[in-house]
């Protein structure tokens, strides 16, 4: 298990490998104000997405942020080859949204997440909760996925970032990650609102 501190402005930030059923809705809720921009067209309204997503995350694909008295401060995902922290899940995507709604929307959601690299690790998403922005708590995610990632064995990190998301591609630039490619897609532009991602890599 991935256990890492780091202290910020007099906070200690605590994270630790994998959440308790009890904090499904709370991450599910945290995960839709940082994504539910994109991901509405496809998985809104808003209390049936965090219905699904409070089904999907996968607890072995993720990396949690709290305080020192316990509290949700952020969430980091990542992939590998036996899934990813977002899903797609397609039987919770039944239980939530129907046999046929499921369908579609575990088609598209495969569009975002059926990217694998076998060199890489590959970062599924990072959430930081309003109130706990400014607070190193990013800094502290990112820190604990490089460990992550050197004890599975990677040399590298990865992750794609919205080309408009200009706060979070900065956050990673000075932790570490350099651009190394940008893609465009039509499809992703109307379906999620993401006309463009931002390619981003920083070494273990």
């Amino acid at each position: 298990m991935t256990t890492s501190a780091a202290r910020r402005e007099g906070a200690t930030v605590q994270v630790t490998a994998g959440f308790a059923d009890a904090e499904r809705p709370k991450i599910a809720r945290l995960c839709w104000q940082a994504f539910g921009g994109k991901l509405g067209r496809v998985l809104g309204p808003g209390p049936r997405a965090e219905a699904y997503l409070a089904r999907a995350i996968r607890p072995d694909h993720a990396l949690v942020a709290r305080d020192a008295a316990g509290r949700l401060l952020g969430v980091a995902g990542f992939r590998t080859a036996r899934g990813s922290f977002l899903g797609p899940d397609r039987a919770a995507m039944a239980a939530v949204y129907g046999r046929a709604g499921a369908a579609l929307r575990a088609g598209l959601m495969a569009l975002l997440t059926s990217d694998t690299d076998n060199h890489r690790f590959l970062v599924d998403g990072i959430c930081v909760a309003a109130p706990a922005r400014g607070r190193g708590v990013g800094s502290a995610l990112i820190a604990a996925l490089v460990a992550e990632a050197g004890r599975r064995g990677h040399a590298e990190l990865r992750l794609d970032v919205a080309a408009g998301n200009a706060r979070a591609r900065a956050l990673y630039q000075r932790t570490g990650f350099a651009v190394t490619g940008t893609s465009r897609s039509r499809l992703s532009g109307l379906l999620f609102d993401l006309p463009g991602w931002v390619t981003m890599v920083r070494p273990v």
